[in-house]
């Protein structure tokens, strides 16, 4: 998929499901129960262990799914990243260094921001959404309905606490998809390989998406 196709994925799907665990197998069945759940985006952190070896396992093994880096903290590590077939790479503060690195190598981009100075300076260096964290702890959906009233136009992503209890709030204050960690990837489902709570979560956040998306669609 080229940069224009994982950006159109990204928007129709609407969730980022974030795997953020203790092991590379606990990586990869996560990953692939979100496949199975019918969510084709994983975002393998670089906290993982062996996060490169990962990317690379789950782009072979799971054709279909697109598979991001994220938790970048330098270029480096977003080529390491990039190299391993890393489709989108995501920093948790806004590291104008990777924005311009992933601007160079056609890859998506979309860096943590928190005020309006930084959602501003990360969508005009060319970032393709702005992942606006964390989002809970700073006023949840209240403050992406106040971002999006100056920024219409900037496709901003929602991450840090997000919920089932907030989801459906999100979508409808603006924000063009949802960054979702242990609230969709729970850790005991991960330690008990649990794959059909993973698969229920996944659907109640598509139905929340979708919910969502059709009430902002009304007049």
């Amino acid at each position: 998929m080229n940069r224009e196709e994982v950006c159109a994925r990204i928007e129709e799907i609407g969730i980022i499901p974030a795997v953020r665990v203790s092991s590379p197998e606990d990586a990869v069945f996560a990953a692939k129960a979100i496949h199975h759940s019918q969510i084709p985006i994983v975002e393998v952190t670089a906290t993982v262990p062996r996060a490169i070896e990962v990317i690379a396992q789950l782009r072979r093994e799971v054709p279909d799914l697109v598979v991001g880096a994220g938790t970048l903290l330098d270029v480096d590590t977003a080529w390491h990243c990039l190299d391993s077939g890393a489709q989108f790479l995501t920093s948790p503060g806004l590291v104008l260094d990777i924005v311009a690195f992933a601007k160079k190598h056609e890859v998506v981009v979309f860096p943590g921001a928190l005020t309006p100075t930084e959602v501003s300076t990360a969508w005009n260096a060319g970032a393709d959404f702005v992942k606006v964290f964390p989002c809970a702890q700073v006023g949840s959906e209240n403050y992406i309905r106040a971002l999006k009233a100056p920024f219409p136009d900037i496709r901003l992503i929602a991450a840090g606490g997000v919920t089932q209890h907030t989801a459906f709030d999100f979508i409808l204050a603006g924000a063009s998809a949802l960054g979702i960690g242990v609230a969709l990837i729970p850790s005991e489902s991960v330690r008990h390989r649990n794959e059909e709570q993973i698969r229920e979560l996944g659907r109640r956040f598509r139905k929340l998406v979708k919910e969502a998306r059709s009430r902002r669609a009304q007049p």
